[in-house]
């Protein structure tokens, strides 16, 4: 399940995405457009920072903007940045041991498949399509 987080960090992206010719978005606006509490946002907006998705500046004139243009920005890069792992199951996140009993799990390919078109559908997803749909 994505979290309020997760949810939150796409709003943000896409309220950036929408006011990208506004330069430097204040923090502030956000969360007034997006009815999301400031320091929530903050959260989220530092871990957009680390992940190099979006820039920030502080002071006077300062604010959030994006690193690149809307349609180089997959749904799925946002989320698992905030979320994690987009995998369904333990046994296929990446990094997990190898499963002792992936050889004889007659499940295993279920879970592979939806793991796909979990991965498939998010990051076939651009920030730019939610634009186009408002």
């Amino acid at each position: 399940m994505i979290s309020t987080k997760g949810r939150y960090a796409l709003r943000v992206m896409l309220d950036l995405a929408e006011h990208r010719d506004e330069g430097h978005v204040p923090l502030k606006d956000i969360a007034d457009r997006q009815g999301i509490s400031k320091k929530y946002l903050e959260i989220i907006v530092k871990d957009l920072v680390e992940g190099k998705l979006v820039s920030g500046v502080s002071g006077k004139g300062g604010g959030y903007m994006l690193l690149r243009a809307p349609e180089e920005y997959s749904v799925g890069e946002i989320i698992e940045l905030t979320e994690g792992s987009l995998a369904t199951v333990a046994c296929l996140a990446g990094g997990a041991a190898p499963c002792p009993r992936a050889a004889e799990c007659p499940t295993l390919p279920l879970w592979a498949e939806f793991d796909r078109m979990t991965h498939d559908f998010f990051y076939g997803k651009k920030l730019s399509d939610l634009i186009e749909r408002k």
